[in-house]
Protein backbone atom coordinates (compact mmCIF):
# COMPACT_ATOMS: atom_id res chain seq x y z
CA UNK A 1 0.00 0.00 0.00
CA UNK A 2 2.93 2.43 1.09
CA UNK A 3 4.56 1.75 -2.58
CA UNK A 4 1.27 2.18 -4.22
CA UNK A 5 1.05 5.60 -2.06
CA UNK A 6 4.25 6.69 -3.43
CA UNK A 7 3.47 5.75 -6.69
CA UNK A 8 0.21 7.78 -6.98
CA UNK A 9 2.18 10.95 -5.30
CA UNK A 10 4.64 10.72 -8.34
CA UNK A 11 2.37 10.36 -11.29
CA UNK A 12 0.59 13.44 -9.47
CA UNK A 13 3.74 15.30 -9.38
CA UNK A 14 4.68 14.28 -12.80
CA UNK A 15 1.26 15.55 -14.21
CA UNK A 16 1.78 18.73 -12.54
CA UNK A 17 5.11 19.63 -14.04
CA UNK A 18 3.72 18.61 -17.33
CA UNK A 19 0.53 20.99 -17.22
CA UNK A 20 3.17 23.78 -15.25
CA UNK A 21 4.52 24.69 -18.80
CA UNK A 22 1.11 24.70 -20.64
CA UNK A 23 -0.33 26.45 -17.83
CA UNK A 24 2.37 29.44 -18.19
CA UNK A 25 2.66 29.39 -22.17
CA UNK A 26 -1.35 30.10 -22.28
CA UNK A 27 -1.19 33.15 -19.41
CA UNK A 28 2.00 34.50 -21.52
CA UNK A 29 -0.12 33.86 -24.86
CA UNK A 30 -3.28 35.66 -23.63
CA UNK A 31 -1.17 38.56 -21.63
CA UNK A 32 1.01 39.51 -24.59
CA UNK A 33 -2.07 38.72 -27.22
CA UNK A 34 -0.89 36.36 -29.15
CA UNK A 35 -2.29 32.73 -30.36
CA UNK A 36 0.47 30.82 -28.62
CA UNK A 37 3.45 30.71 -26.30
CA UNK A 38 6.59 28.56 -25.35
CA UNK A 39 8.79 28.43 -22.53
CA UNK A 40 12.26 28.16 -23.22
CA UNK A 41 15.47 28.13 -21.03
CA UNK A 42 16.79 31.68 -21.95
CA UNK A 43 16.83 34.40 -23.62
CA UNK A 44 19.86 33.92 -26.35
CA UNK A 45 17.99 30.39 -27.64
CA UNK A 46 14.91 32.12 -27.92
CA UNK A 47 15.75 34.90 -30.12
CA UNK A 48 17.94 32.13 -32.16
CA UNK A 49 14.77 29.95 -32.25
CA UNK A 50 12.84 33.04 -33.41
CA UNK A 51 15.69 33.93 -35.99
CA UNK A 52 15.49 30.28 -37.50
CA UNK A 53 11.60 29.83 -37.84
CA UNK A 54 11.22 33.36 -39.46
CA UNK A 55 14.47 32.89 -42.10
CA UNK A 56 13.79 28.95 -42.75
CA UNK A 57 16.62 29.09 -45.45
CA UNK A 58 20.06 29.65 -44.99
CA UNK A 59 21.39 32.27 -46.29
CA UNK A 60 18.41 34.48 -45.64
CA UNK A 61 18.83 37.64 -44.04
CA UNK A 62 17.61 39.27 -40.64
CA UNK A 63 18.06 43.55 -40.05
CA UNK A 64 19.51 44.56 -36.34
CA UNK A 65 20.43 47.43 -34.71
CA UNK A 66 24.04 47.39 -34.48
CA UNK A 67 24.01 47.87 -30.74
CA UNK A 68 21.42 45.21 -30.14
CA UNK A 69 21.61 42.38 -27.88
CA UNK A 70 21.21 40.07 -30.29
CA UNK A 71 24.28 41.23 -32.51
CA UNK A 72 26.91 42.30 -29.90
CA UNK A 73 26.03 39.53 -26.83
CA UNK A 74 24.94 36.25 -28.81
CA UNK A 75 27.70 34.95 -30.01
CA UNK A 76 26.48 35.15 -33.64
CA UNK A 77 24.65 32.78 -33.11
CA UNK A 78 22.25 33.19 -36.18
CA UNK A 79 24.95 33.14 -38.58
CA UNK A 80 27.04 30.15 -36.90
CA UNK A 81 24.00 27.42 -35.84
CA UNK A 82 20.87 28.59 -38.36
CA UNK A 83 23.19 30.03 -41.33
CA UNK A 84 21.27 33.52 -41.01
CA UNK A 85 23.07 36.71 -42.34
CA UNK A 86 22.78 40.21 -40.76
CA UNK A 87 22.94 43.09 -41.88
CA UNK A 88 22.80 46.14 -39.44
CA UNK A 89 21.20 49.68 -38.66
CA UNK A 90 22.51 52.51 -36.22
CA UNK A 91 21.01 52.23 -33.26
CA UNK A 92 20.38 55.87 -32.11
CA UNK A 93 20.44 57.04 -28.57
CA UNK A 94 17.35 56.22 -27.75
CA UNK A 95 17.10 52.18 -28.66
CA UNK A 96 15.21 53.26 -31.92
CA UNK A 97 17.01 53.73 -35.58
CA UNK A 98 16.49 56.04 -39.02
CA UNK A 99 13.64 54.20 -40.80
CA UNK A 100 15.04 55.54 -44.06
CA UNK A 101 18.17 53.63 -43.29
CA UNK A 102 15.96 50.79 -42.47
CA UNK A 103 14.49 50.78 -45.82
CA UNK A 104 17.51 51.08 -47.61
CA UNK A 105 19.04 47.84 -45.97
CA UNK A 106 15.94 45.76 -47.39
CA UNK A 107 17.18 43.54 -50.66
CA UNK A 108 14.69 43.71 -53.31
CA UNK A 109 16.67 41.46 -55.97
CA UNK A 110 15.63 38.48 -54.38
CA UNK A 111 16.25 35.07 -56.54
CA UNK A 112 19.20 37.36 -57.63
CA UNK A 113 22.03 34.78 -57.01
CA UNK A 114 23.98 37.76 -55.75
CA UNK A 115 22.05 38.57 -52.37
CA UNK A 116 21.14 36.99 -49.26
CA UNK A 117 17.24 37.40 -48.95
CA UNK A 118 15.45 39.34 -46.37
CA UNK A 119 13.02 38.39 -44.31
CA UNK A 120 13.51 39.59 -40.57
CA UNK A 121 13.42 43.10 -38.72
CA UNK A 122 14.55 43.04 -34.79
CA UNK A 123 13.86 45.30 -32.56
CA UNK A 124 14.94 45.21 -29.04
CA UNK A 125 12.78 46.82 -25.97
CA UNK A 126 13.85 48.36 -23.64
CA UNK A 127 17.02 48.93 -25.35
CA UNK A 128 20.28 47.22 -22.76
CA UNK A 129 22.83 49.05 -24.05
CA UNK A 130 21.04 52.35 -24.34
CA UNK A 131 20.55 52.43 -20.53
CA UNK A 132 16.91 50.60 -20.69
CA UNK A 133 15.14 53.26 -23.13
CA UNK A 134 11.43 52.31 -23.79
CA UNK A 135 10.57 52.35 -28.02
CA UNK A 136 7.99 54.20 -28.40
CA UNK A 137 4.69 53.09 -30.04
CA UNK A 138 4.66 55.39 -33.03
CA UNK A 139 8.24 54.16 -33.71
CA UNK A 140 7.21 49.80 -33.85
CA UNK A 141 3.52 51.03 -35.41
CA UNK A 142 6.08 52.65 -38.36
CA UNK A 143 8.29 49.93 -38.46
CA UNK A 144 5.94 46.92 -38.49
CA UNK A 145 4.15 49.39 -41.98
CA UNK A 146 7.43 49.06 -43.60
CA UNK A 147 7.92 45.43 -42.66
CA UNK A 148 4.32 44.78 -44.26
CA UNK A 149 4.98 46.79 -47.13
CA UNK A 150 8.41 44.90 -47.60
CA UNK A 151 6.68 41.45 -46.65
CA UNK A 152 8.98 41.35 -43.80
CA UNK A 153 8.22 39.70 -40.25
CA UNK A 154 9.06 41.59 -37.06
CA UNK A 155 10.93 39.91 -34.23
CA UNK A 156 11.11 41.71 -30.61
CA UNK A 157 13.82 41.22 -28.15
CA UNK A 158 11.34 41.85 -25.35
CA UNK A 159 13.57 40.77 -22.73
CA UNK A 160 12.14 43.94 -20.45
CA UNK A 161 9.23 44.40 -22.30
CA UNK A 162 7.26 44.38 -19.16
CA UNK A 163 9.35 47.14 -17.84
CA UNK A 164 8.91 49.08 -21.21
CA UNK A 165 4.91 48.35 -20.06
CA UNK A 166 4.64 49.35 -16.66
CA UNK A 167 6.91 53.09 -17.54
CA UNK A 168 4.21 53.80 -20.82
CA UNK A 169 1.68 52.73 -18.72
CA UNK A 170 0.09 50.21 -21.00
CA UNK A 171 -0.34 46.51 -20.89
CA UNK A 172 2.15 44.81 -23.50
CA UNK A 173 -0.28 43.21 -25.86
CA UNK A 174 -0.73 47.52 -26.74
CA UNK A 175 3.24 47.45 -27.07
CA UNK A 176 2.83 43.51 -28.98
CA UNK A 177 0.55 44.42 -31.48
CA UNK A 178 2.97 45.77 -34.01
CA UNK A 179 4.87 42.68 -33.52
CA UNK A 180 4.89 38.92 -35.52
CA UNK A 181 6.66 37.72 -32.19
CA UNK A 182 8.67 38.06 -28.97
CA UNK A 183 10.89 37.31 -26.82
CA UNK A 184 10.34 37.99 -22.87
CA UNK A 185 12.59 37.15 -20.35
CA UNK A 186 11.24 35.50 -16.58
CA UNK A 187 14.49 35.86 -14.65
CA UNK A 188 15.23 39.82 -15.11
CA UNK A 189 13.29 41.98 -12.86
CA UNK A 190 10.12 39.59 -12.69
CA UNK A 191 12.45 37.85 -10.25
CA UNK A 192 12.45 33.97 -12.09
CA UNK A 193 15.37 32.46 -11.11
CA UNK A 194 15.76 30.99 -15.32
CA UNK A 195 13.54 31.25 -18.27
CA UNK A 196 12.43 32.82 -21.13
CA UNK A 197 8.90 33.13 -23.04
CA UNK A 198 8.80 33.29 -26.81
CA UNK A 199 5.51 33.90 -28.47
CA UNK A 200 3.78 34.33 -31.86
CA UNK A 201 1.71 32.60 -34.19
CA UNK A 202 0.11 29.23 -33.59
CA UNK A 203 2.28 27.85 -36.58
CA UNK A 204 5.67 29.59 -36.03
CA UNK A 205 5.44 28.21 -32.29
CA UNK A 206 5.03 24.86 -33.88
CA UNK A 207 8.12 25.11 -35.24
CA UNK A 208 9.90 26.45 -32.89
CA UNK A 209 9.09 23.53 -30.83
CA UNK A 210 11.26 21.42 -33.12
CA UNK A 211 13.75 24.12 -32.70
CA UNK A 212 14.19 24.22 -29.23
CA UNK A 213 14.43 20.40 -29.26
CA UNK A 214 17.14 20.68 -31.41
CA UNK A 215 18.77 23.27 -29.63
CA UNK A 216 18.95 21.49 -26.13
CA UNK A 217 15.70 23.22 -24.52
CA UNK A 218 13.26 20.61 -24.64
CA UNK A 219 13.49 19.51 -20.53
CA UNK A 220 11.77 17.29 -18.57
CA UNK A 221 12.53 19.46 -15.17
CA UNK A 222 10.65 22.62 -17.20
CA UNK A 223 7.77 22.19 -15.37
CA UNK A 224 9.45 23.36 -11.66
CA UNK A 225 10.91 26.27 -13.70
CA UNK A 226 7.94 26.96 -15.43
CA UNK A 227 5.74 26.93 -11.93
CA UNK A 228 8.04 29.86 -11.23
CA UNK A 229 7.80 31.63 -14.43
CA UNK A 230 4.05 31.85 -14.09
CA UNK A 231 4.27 33.24 -10.22
CA UNK A 232 6.12 35.85 -12.11
CA UNK A 233 3.56 37.07 -14.44
CA UNK A 234 0.93 36.84 -12.59
CA UNK A 235 2.39 38.38 -9.63
CA UNK A 236 5.79 40.15 -10.06
CA UNK A 237 4.99 43.47 -12.97
CA UNK A 238 3.60 45.75 -10.61
CA UNK A 239 7.01 46.03 -8.48
CA UNK A 240 8.65 47.05 -11.64
CA UNK A 241 7.86 50.48 -11.02
CA UNK A 242 9.77 49.98 -7.73
CA UNK A 243 12.76 49.48 -9.61
CA UNK A 244 12.33 52.01 -12.31
CA UNK A 245 11.74 54.56 -9.33
CA UNK A 246 14.98 53.32 -7.37
CA UNK A 247 16.95 54.05 -10.83
CA UNK A 248 15.45 57.64 -10.96
CA UNK A 249 16.91 58.25 -7.37
CA UNK A 250 19.97 57.32 -7.77
CA UNK A 251 20.76 58.89 -10.72
CA UNK A 252 19.24 62.30 -9.21
CA UNK A 253 21.85 61.59 -6.83
CA UNK A 254 24.55 60.99 -8.81
CA UNK A 255 23.30 64.61 -10.54
CA UNK A 256 23.31 66.24 -7.21
CA UNK A 257 26.87 65.20 -6.44
CA UNK A 258 29.63 67.65 -4.95
CA UNK A 259 31.68 68.43 -7.01
CA UNK A 260 29.98 66.79 -10.11
CA UNK A 261 32.02 63.98 -11.56
CA UNK A 262 29.01 62.33 -13.26
CA UNK A 263 27.68 62.91 -16.76
CA UNK A 264 23.75 61.70 -15.86
CA UNK A 265 20.78 62.26 -18.56
CA UNK A 266 17.52 62.10 -16.06
CA UNK A 267 15.49 62.26 -18.90
CA UNK A 268 17.14 59.15 -20.49
CA UNK A 269 16.38 57.28 -17.29
CA UNK A 270 12.86 55.71 -18.29
CA UNK A 271 13.32 52.09 -16.76
CA UNK A 272 15.74 50.01 -14.37
CA UNK A 273 19.01 50.41 -16.22
CA UNK A 274 21.29 53.33 -15.70
CA UNK A 275 23.81 54.49 -18.14
CA UNK A 276 26.02 57.16 -17.08
CA UNK A 277 29.45 58.85 -17.47
CA UNK A 278 32.52 60.05 -15.36
CA UNK A 279 33.60 63.62 -16.02
CA UNK A 280 36.72 63.43 -13.90
CA UNK A 281 39.46 61.67 -16.49
CA UNK A 282 41.27 60.64 -13.68
CA UNK A 283 38.56 58.22 -12.74
CA UNK A 284 37.53 55.57 -14.73
CA UNK A 285 34.35 53.76 -14.83
CA UNK A 286 36.73 50.77 -14.15
CA UNK A 287 37.95 52.23 -10.83
CA UNK A 288 34.63 53.39 -10.03
CA UNK A 289 33.25 50.12 -10.15
CA UNK A 290 36.19 48.23 -8.47
CA UNK A 291 35.46 51.13 -5.55
CA UNK A 292 31.97 50.36 -5.40
CA UNK A 293 32.54 46.92 -5.14
CA UNK A 294 35.58 47.22 -2.53
CA UNK A 295 35.06 47.59 1.51
CA UNK A 296 37.42 49.29 3.33
CA UNK A 297 38.39 50.14 6.90
CA UNK A 298 38.06 53.65 6.64
CA UNK A 299 34.62 52.85 4.87
CA UNK A 300 33.07 51.15 7.75
CA UNK A 301 34.94 53.89 10.08
CA UNK A 302 33.08 56.45 8.66
CA UNK A 303 29.48 55.00 7.70
CA UNK A 304 29.71 52.45 10.50
CA UNK A 305 29.43 49.63 8.53
CA UNK A 306 30.89 48.24 5.13
CA UNK A 307 28.53 48.31 1.82
CA UNK A 308 29.19 46.64 -1.50
CA UNK A 309 27.65 47.85 -4.85
CA UNK A 310 28.43 45.73 -7.73
CA UNK A 311 28.37 48.07 -11.14
CA UNK A 312 29.46 47.39 -14.67
CA UNK A 313 31.89 49.69 -17.14
CA UNK A 314 30.43 49.29 -19.90
CA UNK A 315 29.56 50.15 -23.21
CA UNK A 316 30.81 53.35 -24.49
CA UNK A 317 33.29 54.34 -21.15
CA UNK A 318 29.72 54.69 -19.42
CA UNK A 319 29.04 52.76 -16.32
CA UNK A 320 25.66 50.79 -16.48
CA UNK A 321 24.03 50.41 -12.61
CA UNK A 322 20.71 47.49 -13.08
CA UNK A 323 17.96 47.87 -10.41
CA UNK A 324 15.80 44.16 -9.74
CA UNK A 325 13.82 42.16 -7.52
CA UNK A 326 15.98 42.17 -4.31
CA UNK A 327 17.06 45.89 -4.83
CA UNK A 328 14.74 47.64 -2.36
CA UNK A 329 14.80 51.61 -1.40
CA UNK A 330 16.81 51.10 1.74
CA UNK A 331 19.31 49.26 -0.51
CA UNK A 332 19.30 52.02 -3.20
CA UNK A 333 19.99 54.73 -0.59
CA UNK A 334 23.25 52.44 1.00
CA UNK A 335 24.43 52.56 -2.80
CA UNK A 336 23.97 56.28 -2.21
CA UNK A 337 26.17 56.94 0.50
CA UNK A 338 28.89 54.53 -1.23
CA UNK A 339 29.05 56.22 -3.84
CA UNK A 340 29.24 59.67 -1.81
CA UNK A 341 31.86 57.82 0.18
CA UNK A 342 33.98 56.63 -2.82
CA UNK A 343 34.12 60.46 -4.45
CA UNK A 344 35.05 61.81 -1.54
CA UNK A 345 37.84 59.90 -1.21
CA UNK A 346 38.83 60.12 -4.73
CA UNK A 347 38.62 64.01 -4.07
CA UNK A 348 41.07 63.90 -0.85
CA UNK A 349 43.12 61.71 -2.85
CA UNK A 350 43.80 64.26 -5.78
CA UNK A 351 43.90 67.17 -3.29
CA UNK A 352 46.82 65.75 -1.53
CA UNK A 353 48.47 64.86 -5.08
CA UNK A 354 48.26 68.82 -5.98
Amino acid sequence: KANVFKFNILCIFVCEMLLKPKALQKIAADMFGMEAALFVPSGTMSNLIAVMVHCRERGDEVIVGDLSHLHIYEQGGSAQLAGVHSTTVTTLPDGTFDLEQLESKIRHGYPDPHYPRSRLVCVENTHNIQGGRVLPLAFLQEVRALADRNGLSVHMDGARVMNAAVAQGVPPSAILQHTDTVSVCLSKGLGAPVGTVLAGPKDFISRAVRCRKALGGGMRQAGILAAAGKLSLQNMIGRLEEDQGNAKIFAQALLDCNPNLFAVDLAAVETNILRFGLQDLSLSPSEFCDRMAQVSESEEAALGQGIQVLMYPHFGNSVRAVWHLGISPEDTQLAIQKMQFVVSQHVMENSRAQ
